[in-house]
C-alpha cells in the first residue's frame, strides 16, 4: 500500500496556493518568512507537508483568486485534482457554528484509519460516523478547519496503485447539520450576549450621574451641625433638604423640640433674603429689557436712515443718473428695508404696549391711595394693618416668654440633678440665652411699631381735625349763601353740593373738571368718554376711580340709560342746577 511520494510538497504548495501558511499543533508558524504574496517560502528547504500533527489556518479565501489543486500524495493512498475547466462543487447553506462536514464519495474498501490520514491534515477531528455505504460524517475541534476540508470536495481517490473500482472514489465534501455545533453556538452566543450587557451596564454606570449622599440620622451633634449650616446662605439648600427628611421621619419628640423650632425659625429667617435676591433677579431683568428696548431703538433710526437714503435716490434729480439696472436694484433694496424697518417698529410698539399693560388697574389704585395718603396723611386701612402686626407681635411675645419661663423651671429643676447631666444643662443654657435674646429683640420691635402707631394715629386725628374745620366752613358758606336774598343773587347760581366722607382735594378736582366737561354735553356723557378726556390731563386716573367717585355724588351726578334693545347706553349726566331751578 505505501509508495514512495513522488511530490512531498504537493499539500503545502495547495495551501500555498490559498494563502495559508502551514501551522504546528500549537498554532504558531513553522515558517517565519513565509510570504503569501509571492506564493513560496523562501529561506528554508521544503518540508514534509503529511508530517503528523501539522496543521494549517486559512483565512478567508477570495473568490477572484483562482485556486490550482495539485496531486497530494498520502501513505496511503493518492488524491487527484479534479479539471479546474469544470464549476466548482455545490454546497448547501452553512449552519451556524458549523464544526461538521459530510464526506461522501468514498472507496468501498475505504477505512477509518484511511480517513483519518486525509482529513487530520486539516485539523483536530473528534469524532468519526462511518456508515456502511460510501460516506461519513467528521466533526472537528474548530470551525476554521471546515474550511480546510471544503478544499477536497472533487478530488478523486485511489488506493495505492489499484485500479478497483472499490479502491477509487471521488470525494464530495459539504456542511453537514449537527445538533451538538448548534448548541456550542447557541451558548457561545448568548456568553456574548452576556458580556455585552455587562459591557453596556458598565458604561451606563460611568455615565450616570451619581446619586446623592444619603441623609444621616437625628443625633445632638449632627442637630448643632445644622443649625451652623442653615444660617449660612450656600449650604442653606441642602441642610434645609436634611431637615425636611428630618421632620417627615418623625424625628421630632418632646426633648428635642425646642432645637427643631429653633432650625425652622433660622429656615424663615431666610425668607427676607430670598425676597431680596428675587428683586434683585426682577431688576437685572427690567434693566436688560430697557437695554434692548433702547438698543431696538437705536437700530429702527438707522433703519429709518437707510430708507432716508434710498428715497433721496428716488427722486428725480438722482433717479435719472442711475441705470436701468441700478434703478431696479435701488428699489428692491428700498423695499426691503422698509419691510424689515416696519418688523422693528412693530416689534418695539409691542413692547411698549406690554409695559403699558403691565401697569393694571390695581397698580393705579395703589398709586392713588398713595397719593391721597400724602395729601391727607395715614389711611385707616394702613392703621388696621399695623394694628394686627402689633398684635401678631405681642402674640409672639407671650409665646417668647412662656418658653423662658419653662426654660427657667427646668433650669431649677435642673440644679438639683448630679452633674451626670451637665451636656443637657448647657444645652438648656444655650437655648435659654438664644430665646432671651429673640425676646429683646421682639421687644424692640414691638416698641418700635407701637411709637409708629402712635404718630399714624396723631396724623390721623391732625387730618379729623383739619376735615371738621373744612366742613365748618362749607357749612357757614352755605348759610351765609341762605341768608342773601333773591334779587341779590347772581344769575348762575352755584348748587349746594354737599361734599363726601370721603372727598380729598385731588377728587373735589376731579370733580369740577367732570362737572364742566358735563356742562357743555347736555345730553350726558358714557363712562369711557369721560376718562378719555381725564387721562389726557392725567394718565394715573382709572376707570373705575372715575364711576366711583361719581357714584358718591348723586346731589350732582346721575346716571340714564338711553337708547333701545343693542344701542342701550348708561350715560352720566350734569344735574347739579336741578335743585335750583325746580325751586
Amino acid at each position: 500500500m505505501g509508495m514512495p511520494m513522488s511530490d512531498p510538497g504537493a499539500w503545502a504548495t495547495a495551501m500555498n496556493n490559498l494563502g495559508m501558511a502551514p501551522m504546528s499543533m500549537t498554532g504558531q508558524p513553522l515558517m517565519s518568512d513565509f510570504d503569501p504574496s509571492l506564493g513560496m517560502m523562501t529561506g528554508i528547504a521544503p518540508m514534509n507537508p503529511m508530517m503528523p500533527g501539522l496543521g494549517i489556518v486559512p483565512p478567508p479565501i477570495s473568490q477572484d483568486m483562482p485556486v490550482v489543486k495539485e496531486i497530494i500524495h498520502c501513505k496511503s493512498c493518492t488524491l487527484f485534482p479534479p479539471n479546474p475547466n469544470l464549476p466548482p462543487p455545490a454546497t448547501r447553506e452553512r449552519p451556524p457554528g458549523c464544526k461538521t462536514v459530510f464526506v461522501g464519495g468514498l472507496p468501498e474498501n475505504a477505512t477509518e484509519q484511511l480517513i483519518v490520514e486525509v482529513f487530520e491534515q486539516c485539523g483536530e477531528i473528534v469524532a468519526i460516523r462511518k456508515s456502511k455505504k460510501n460516506f461519513c460524517h467528521i466533526r472537528f475541534a474548530e470551525e476554521c478547519t471546515v474550511d480546510k476540508a471544503l478544499f477536497l470536495s472533487g478530488y478523486r481517490i485511489r488506493l495505492g496503485s489499484s485500479t478497483d473500482k472499490k479502491d477509487t472514489g471521488r470525494l464530495h465534501v459539504d456542511f453537514a447539520q449537527a445538533r451538538d455545533d448548534l448548541y456550542e453556538w447557541e451558548c457561545r452566543q448568548r456568553m456574548l450576549a452576556r458580556e455585552e450587557r455587562h459591557r453596556r451596564r458598565i458604561e451606563e454606570d460611568l455615565l450616570r450621574p451619581p446619586s446623592p449622599p444619603p441623609i444621616v440620622h437625628y443625633s445632638e451633634h449632627e442637630c448643632s451641625q445644622l443649625g451652623e449650616k442653615l444660617k449660612d446662605d450656600s449650604l442653606f439648600p441642602d441642610a434645609i433638604r436634611v431637615l425636611l427628611t428630618w421632620v417627615e421621619r418623625g424625628e421630632v419628640n418632646r426633648r428635642n423640640a425646642n432645637n427643631f423650632y429653633s432650625m425652622i425659625q433660622s429656615s424663615n429667617s431666610h425668607i427676607r433674603r430670598l425676597m431680596n435676591e428675587k428683586a434683585t433677579h426682577e431688576k437685572e431683568m427690567e434693566e436688560a429689557k430697557e437695554k434692548f428696548k433702547n438698543a431696538l431703538a437705536g437700530i429702527l433710526v438707522q433703519f429709518e436712515q437707510i430708507v432716508s437714503v434710498f428715497r433721496a435716490a428716488s427722486k428725480q434729480k438722482a433717479w435719472d443718473h442711475f441705470s436701468k439696472a441700478q434703478r431696479k436694484n435701488l428699489d428692491m433694496w428700498r423695499k426691503q428695508a422698509e419691510e424689515i424697518r416696519n418688523i422693528h417698529n412693530e416689534e418695539l410698539m409691542g413692547i411698549r404696549r406690554e409695559e403699558e399693560m403691565e401697569m393694571s388697574d390695581d397698580d393705579m389704585e395703589d398709586a392713588s391711595e398713595s397719593k391721597d395718603s400724602d395729601d391727607s396723611g395715614m389711611t385707616l386701612s394702613q392703621v388696621e394693618a399695623l394694628k394686627e402686626e402689633n398684635d401678631s407681635l405681642r402674640c409672639q411675645l407671650d409665646a417668647y416668654r412662656n418658653e423662658v419661663e419653662l426654660l427657667k423651671q427646668e433650669q431649677g429643676k435642673v440644679a438639683s440633678v448630679p452633674p451626670q447631666h451637665s451636656e443637657e444643662e448647657a444645652t438648656r443654657r444655650q437655648q435659654l440665652s438664644f430665646l432671651q435674646q429673640a425676646l429683646q429683640g421682639m421687644q424692640k420691635q414691638l416698641l418700635k411699631i407701637r411709637d409708629e402707631l402712635k404718630q399714624r394715629e396723631a396724623e390721623l386725628e391732625r387730618s379729623a381735625e383739619e376735615k371738621q374745620r373744612l366742613e365748618s366752613q362749607v357749612q357757614s358758606l352755605q348759610e351765609r349763601g341762605r341768608s342773601f336774598p333773591l334779587a341779590h343773587t347772581p344769575q348762575v347760581r352755584i348748587p349746594r353740593l354737599r361734599l363726601p366722607d370721603t372727598l380729598t382735594y385731588c377728587d373735589a378736582s376731579i370733580q369740577r373738571i367732570i362737572s364742566t366737561f358735563l356742562h357743555v354735553h347736555p345730553f350726558g356723557a358714557s363712562i369711557e368718554y369721560i376718562c378719555s378726556y381725564l387721562q389726557r390731563l392725567d394718565t394715573k386716573i382709572s376707570t373705575s376711580e372715575v364711576e366711583a367717585l361719581l357714584a358718591r355724588l348723586p346731589c350732582t351726578f346721575t346716571q340714564q340709560l338711553t337708547g333701545v334693545g343693542a344701542s342701550l347706553e348708561k350715560r352720566w349726566k350734569f344735574c347739579g342746577f336741578e335743585g335750583i331751578k325746580t325751586t
